[in-house]
């Protein structure tokens, strides 16, 4: 935590909210964030601040797909301009780190030589069939989205890329540890209080709902779909995080991005059911 000189615990409070919303952005997006500290207490403000940084990743999908939609391109192209704006804004970082985990958990090697194989430039069979998969499922269930409507598709952009990040928050609580040394998720790992994960969680879950509501013809059912995608979301990334800290050690910044973009297409398959 900062240190308090004079202004009291407010400017403190302040103080370290800026430098979790300059950690968030400046390691989960691309966006022109100077980053001011790298260390535990603003990893921690960070990784709490991540569903932000996924609320403005998922605005401008919306934005860029609503746009095309109205201008009369058709639910498909709106739906590969709504996926590709989150690759873009993270450099494809998540993409990448999902296709390298795959990589690692497919090699059914140790730990170590798994960990060498994620560190790789190339991408092998494992991870290209899974972003193949996941990219399709993507397009797929956006597509399908907008074609109930430029809000339904605007809604599941936003709610798949805040659940994203709230996965991230959570693989970052307490007990989780890290697999190397260094990289994101040795500055990470654990950072989190697991009490504090979950009420972000909750607010995340209750906000979506909220949104679903809002947005959707059948309010209670919009309400119920939407709370439960960041739940079923973060569900799935949950999964992955224990097979990853079995077979890995722990967490890396590779693991992070896998269960980012798990998080987002368990959340969208789960928007349109039933739609």
């Amino acid at each position: 935590m900062n240190s308090v000189d004079g202004g009291g615990s407010g400017k403190g409070i302040r103080d370290d909210l800026e430098d979790g919303l300059r950690f968030a952005f400046g390691t989960l997006t691309v966006l022109p964030v100077r980053l001011t500290r790298w260390d535990r207490g603003a990893a921690r403000a960070g990784m709490l601040c991540a569903p932000l940084a996924g609320l403005v990743v998922g605005l401008c999908a919306a934005a860029l797909g609503t746009a095309l939609l109205l201008l009369g391109t058709g639910p498909l192209l709106a739906a590969v301009a709504t996926v590709a704006v989150p690759a873009a804004l993270t450099r494809g970082l998540h993409l990448d780190g999902l296709a390298d985990t795959a990589d690692g958990l497919g090699s059914n090697k140790p730990a170590e030589a798994a960990l060498a194989i994620m560190k790789r430039s190339d991408i092998g069979p494992f991870g290209v069939v899974t972003l193949l998969f996941a990219l399709l499922a993507q397009v797929a269930a956006v597509s399908h989205a907008y074609e109930s409507g430029w809000a339904e598709g605007a809604v599941a952009a936003v709610v798949s890329a805040v659940a994203a990040r709230v996965a991230l928050t959570l693989a970052s609580r307490s007990g989780v540890p890290a697999a190397r040394p260094d990289g994101l998720g040795a500055a990470v790992a654990g950072t989190v209080s697991v009490r504090s994960a979950s009420a972000v969680l909750g607010v995340v879950t209750v906000v979506a709902a909220g949104c679903g509501a809002l947005w959707g013809e059948a309010t209670v059912s919009a309400a119920v779909r939407c709370g439960g995608a960041v739940l079923v979301a973060v569900g799935a990334a949950e999964l992955l995080l224990r097979r990853c800290v079995r077979r890995f050690g722990g967490v890396t910044g590779d693991v992070f991005g896998a269960l980012a973009e798990t998080a987002a297409t368990a959340a969208l398959v789960v928007l349109v059911l039933g739609g």
